[in-house]
């Protein structure tokens, strides 16, 4: 089993800047890859952003590609989300989840296949 704990969410206006953390605990953090999924009411979660159980990988969804970034400190069994130039748009619900390294393709990957999720963290941009 692997615990998940996001923190950082909050209110901020447009063009801000907020940065998501997701602490893990139980397994072995570094035998996972990491993605950030959100969820605005009435919509389904989408995947953000992945990252590889180096961190030598990463992806992004178009919608957010050069102004996000997702990294990991495996060290600190923590995987963070920078999110820069926030737009209303980005508000949403915010969730970390754990994956099983897989082979190609590379890729962002459906939310069916995480194996472990947080709880969530709202983030609101205000225009």
């Amino acid at each position: 089993q692997v615990q998940l704990v996001e923190s950082g969410g909050g209110l901020v206006q447009a063009g801000g800047s907020l940065r998501l953390s997701c602490m893990a605990s139980g397994r072995t953090f570094s035998n996972y890859a990491m993605d950030w999924f959100r969820q605005a009411p009435g919509k389904e979660r989408q995947s953000v952003a992945r990252i590889n159980w180096s961190g030598a990988r990463t992806y992004y969804a178009d919608s957010v590609k050069g102004r996000f970034t997702i990294s990991r400190d495996n060290a600190k069994n923590t995987v963070y989300l920078q999110m820069d130039s926030l737009k209303p748009e980005d508000t949403a619900v915010y969730y970390c989840a754990a994956d099983t390294e897989r082979p190609e393709p590379y890729g962002l990957k459906p939310a069916s296949l995480m194996r472990y999720w947080g709880q969530g963290t709202q983030v609101t941009v205000s225009s």
